[in-house]
């Protein structure tokens, strides 16, 4: 791992501006912070605060206009197309709002074809471990339409871990869950994230989420306005919505 894996996340001075002259729109505007190995991380910030737009220069979705990021000492922003899909292939799991499930293919396959992208060239979960992981076991056949949203989200969370990734990045993973659901998804990706060693980090509106969190960044107008380590963190189960 990183010489110092208090430091597995840097963030420096990082920059995105989204078009030019007088209509460009400062989406960061020269953040930096560190997170540390296997955290679990929440990032709180209203809707347009640059959650997203951290999390895609993170995920290797979208580019820099200036600053450095690294992940376990290696620049991110030094990559090029080929490096960044094999980066995206290899090093990264999504979990979305969405779900983005495959609809035509059962839970099993879209593990399946999730881990068939990364070849031979990296170790990854049995898909069926995966999903037993998730509390799916004999739903291995079942299309997405005959899944609940929470059933839903465990396969979408199953087959981000199955690839066994450096870190899980999570985009409003319980926005269109129930509360009593949400809370359990939150507990599986807390819990997988701690037995994998993936460092995860969650992007949301919802403060209450903020208080099972290993440590809790506050984004507000494309700056990051504190990083702080939760001291007095509570599980997944005890969250007030």
């Amino acid at each position: 791992m990183y010489k110092d894996d208090s430091r597995f996340i840097v963030f420096k001075d990082v920059v995105k501006t989204y078009g030019e002259g007088p209509e460009a729109v400062r989406a960061l505007k020269g953040i930096s912070f560190e997170i540390g190995f296997g955290e679990f991380c929440v990032i709180l910030g209203q809707s347009g605060a640059g959650k997203t737009t951290l999390l895609n220069m993170l995920g290797g979705m979208d580019t820099v206009t200036s600053g450095e990021i690294f992940l376990n000492g290696n620049e991110i922003t030094k990559l090029d197309r080929g490096q960044l899909v094999r980066y995206r292939r290899y090093d990264v799991g999504f979990v979305f709002q969405f779900y983005n499930l495959i609809p035509n293919l059962t839970a099993l396959e879209n593990i399946e074809m999730a881990s068939m992208l990364c070849g031979r060239e990296k170790e990854v979960m049995d898909p069926a471990r995966a999903l037993a992981l998730v509390g799916l076991k004999g739903r291995e056949n079942s299309f997405p339409a005959e899944l609940s949203g929470g059933e839903q989200q465990r396969v979408a969370i199953a087959r981000a871990m199955a690839k066994q990734p450096l870190i899980m990045l999570c985009d409003e993973p319980t926005g269109a869950l129930d509360d009593k659901t949400g809370r359990e998804a939150l507990k599986l990706l807390y819990e997988t994230g701690k037995a994998n060693g993936t460092t995860t980090l969650v992007i949301t509106h919802n403060q209450s989420i903020a208080a099972m969190a290993d440590r809790v960044i506050r984004v507000k107008d494309g700056l990051v306005i504190s990083n702080e380590i939760n001291e007095h963190r509570i599980s997944a189960d005890e969250i007030t919505y």
